[in-house]
């Protein structure tokens, strides 16, 4: 069996791709569950996030379970798989588990460092256990990048500065306003970004917020953590349908809803525009994105979405190549560890029934001249005892020591073979 990874992100797919590709979270459940299924995959789990949708598999054949994902984004997309194919990465076995490592560690992000990959990660893993679609291999994959996004983190500089998509658009918008003191922002979407954005939002000195959500409770709860940030900021929730009472006389909307529609149409923004004086800046960081891009093409509208976000900040990566330098090391290391921990537990089933296959042969030896020993005074039937599990532990000892160091190797898969073939372990 082989963990593959086969998936498109910022950097291999167009922005319209990207959309198609996303899995909002209804529906992951029942996209588990059908990949689960296939004949060559046994396990699944899937992550989507605004710059990457990618699938993880244990792969009981690498080429079936690479058709039946790429089926899946067929079906997912409605597109042909020649439309999407040369937008497609794929890694299997080392090469996945590194691929993994490099996302959770945030060097594989638009935004280097990003803390929401940890977060985002994690939920995908929960949601395919609670699916049962992330078992024994996966789980135990899943665990060890999150602990190496965490080492990342703790011990190189990765995560200082711009650490989030969130914290670019906010960055990337206080550049084009000239700050954001004495700013009225709206933001629609209160989720992990949403969130992001006006805890930023409110460091940077907003004026007022307005936060607008299909959910209005989930409004009020990141109105009410930015208040704890900046007790002096006017902030307040809304229904979606009060967006269209705000948006003209805000000096910045950011959009960051987990929709699968724009939720913001051309018509509002023209109704908004004709009632200004000044351009309006739009900001969309949703995948799919929350506003429709013919607004783009209005007089009078800056729209900014994700692809303008990584041009930001892939502008300034060159400052964090020594950090993404510490952090590779760090991936090396990790990478070094689990596969030393998968090799050892690949092998440690054979080595235990090989020695358990042993000492059955020991106790039936023993209880067949159990009448003789019978005889013998109890010190000198413990010396026999002590006699025969040594013998057996010398005989086991080079065979156990050979399988464990050839772990991993087509060798090792030879003399587990061999063992499982001379010793009749089933």
């Amino acid at each position: 069996m082989s963990v593959v990874v086969v998936g498109a992100n910022h950097r291999t797919a167009p922005l319209a791709l990207l959309e198609r590709m996303a899995v909002s979270g209804d529906r992951l459940p029942k996209l588990l569950s059908g990949l689960a299924q296939s004949e060559h995959t046994s396990e699944v789990v899937i992550l989507s996030t605004c710059n990457r949708t990618e699938v993880y598999v244990i792969a009981e054949r690498f080429h079936g379970a690479y058709q039946e994902v790429r089926d899946f984004f067929a079906d997912l997309t409605f597109l042909p798989p020649e439309d999407f194919a040369d937008s497609l990465y794929v890694h299997h076995d080392d090469d996945a588990v590194r691929h993994l490592f490099e996302v959770v560690a945030g060097i594989d992000s638009a935004v280097p460092g990003e803390h929401e990959i940890l977060g985002q990660v994690r939920d995908a893993w929960e949601v395919a256990r609670t699916e049962g679609t992330a078992r024994r291999s996966l789980n135990l994959l899943f665990r060890h990048a999150l602990e190496v996004g965490k080492r990342a983190r703790t011990e190189t500089r990765i995560a200082q500065h711009v650490t989030s998509v969130s914290h670019a658009a906010v960055i990337m918008a206080g550049e084009r306003l000239g700050g954001f003191a004495g700013r009225k922002v709206v933001l629609v979407g209160a989720g992990t970004i949403g969130r992001g954005m006006a805890s930023f939002l409110a460091q940077a000195g907003a004026a007022e917020i307005i936060v607008a959500n299909r959910t209005i409770a989930n409004a009020v709860e990141v109105v009410t953590a930015a208040h704890a940030e900046s007790p002096g900021l006017a902030a307040r929730a809304i229904g979606l349908g009060d967006l269209a009472d705000h948006v003209a006389a805000s000096d910045v909307l950011f959009t960051a809803t987990a929709t699968e529609e724009p939720v913001i149409g051309i018509d509002l923004i023209r109704a908004a525009v004709a009632e200004r004086d000044e351009p309006m800046l739009i900001v969309d960081v949703a995948v799919p994105r929350d506003v429709d891009p013919a607004v783009a093409g209005l007089d009078g509208v800056a729209l900014l979405d994700m692809a303008t976000i990584a041009e930001f900040t892939g502008a300034g990566i060159a400052s964090r190549r020594r950090e993404i330098a510490a952090v590779q090391v760090i991936v090396d290391e990790e990478l070094d560890r689990f596969v030393a921990g998968s090799n050892a537990r690949e092998v440690s089933p054979v080595i235990t029934a090989m020695r358990q296959r042993a000492e059955d042969v020991r106790l039936a030896e023993l209880d067949r001249f159990g009448a003789r020993l019978g005889e013998l005074p109890p010190e000198q039937r413990e010396v026999v005892e002590a006699l025969t599990r040594g013998i057996v532990a010398k005989l086991m000892h080079d065979p156990t020591v050979r399988l464990k160091d050839a772990a991993g190797s087509s060798r090792g898969e030879r003399l587990a073979d061999s063992l499982r073939e001379l010793f009749d372990l089933s």
